[in-house]
């Protein structure tokens, strides 16, 4: 498939998808339970919350409870899934997170929603672009950071099929949806090739799949053949396909709404040096916070556009040919 192959459906917020689909996963399991810390409008829970009473626990403002109760939860069997902000998910219930949930390995997924700069208005303190990097430190966590409303309705049934904490992560705003409907080309610890190319591979992850897609069709359009992957599974990292699409087009450029210090691209990275080393450049936040502004405004200001993956290509191009 080439980039301009690559056809958007319709926009949907990928917390919508989360919503859908723990609603229809609970009702197929009676295991699974969704706690959250009083924020189940913005995961789009009303028809769980309304069908499947039973299975809905509300914590309130209390999140580090919830971690606490979530992992005593698994102890009677059932499958717990944590609902709140990205930044309330990880930075201020680390603790309660390495203590109780990874180091004991209790089947806790931790679904985030508001992640990194597209959270928007809201500013600084709630756009955390740190969260990969704490997540994927943790023994045995399972990070996913799915690219639209598909593929995030996808991952929210999957991660109950796999034992141990899972870190999910999604975002506010509506999207372009462009994967399978039926989530079919999502797997778990899998890149997804979205397009074929010889010339550059684009790695992303979130948010930032669609920007990479829209920057492949432009350097399409100029000749440049990039092959462009999703992937939405930071930990278990993909290596054989991460190595297989580098040994081919030689250089690479990762693409993320996180820190450029400790997230995907630093995987990629490491990946690389370990087993293929080609030039790589970066496209995500460079060692800052957010500040208050619309998406497109702060994607824009911090580099995670478009043009910058287009521009951050063509250096890791020249620095291919010497």
């Amino acid at each position: 498939m080439k980039p301009s192959d690559i056809v958007m459906q319709d926009q949907q917020e990928t917390r919508a998808g989360f919503g859908e689909g723990i609603y229809e996963l609970g009702k197929a399991n009676p295991k699974v339970l969704v706690l959250t810390a009083d924020l189940a409008g913005s995961f789009k829970l009303g028809p769980f919350m309304k069908e499947l009473p039973a299975q809905f626990i509300q914590i309130g403002i209390a999140e580090a409870n919830m971690m606490g109760i979530a992992a005593g939860l698994t102890i009677g069997g059932y499958i717990p899934y944590t609902t709140t902000f990205a930044n309330f998910s990880t930075g201020r219930v680390y603790d309660q997170i390495r203590q109780s949930i990874a180091y004991s390995d209790k089947n806790v997924k931790i679904c985030a929603s508001h992640a990194g700069l597209t959270l928007g208005e809201d500013g600084a303190t709630h756009q955390i672009l740190e969260d990969i990097g704490l997540m994927k430190m943790l023994p045995g966590m399972t990070v996913v950071v799915p690219c639209d409303f598909n593929q995030t309705k996808a991952a929210t049934k999957a991660i109950a099929d796999i034992h141990g904490p899972v870190y999910l992560r999604f975002g506010r705003p509506k999207w372009p949806n462009f994967t399978s409907k039926t989530g079919d080309d999502f797997v778990i610890g899998k890149a997804q090739v979205l397009a074929e190319g010889t010339d550059i591979s684009l790695f992303a992850c979130g948010h930032m799949v669609w920007k990479a897609v829209e920057a492949a069709k432009q350097l399409q359009e100029e000749g440049i053949n990039a092959e462009v992957i999703n992937l939405h599974t930071i930990k278990p990292l993909d290596v054989e396909g991460i190595v297989a699409s580098i040994s081919k087009t030689g250089c690479a450029v990762t693409a993320e709404e996180h820190n450029i210090i400790g997230g995907m691209g630093d995987s990629v990275a490491q990946v690389a040096a370990r087993h293929r080393p080609v030039p790589i450049e970066y496209v995500g936040t460079n060692d800052t916070f957010g500040e208050s502004g619309t998406p497109a405004q702060l994607l824009t200001k911090y580099g995670l556009d478009t043009p910058n993956i287009v521009a951050a290509a063509k250096r890791a191009l020249a620095r291919k040919k010497g």
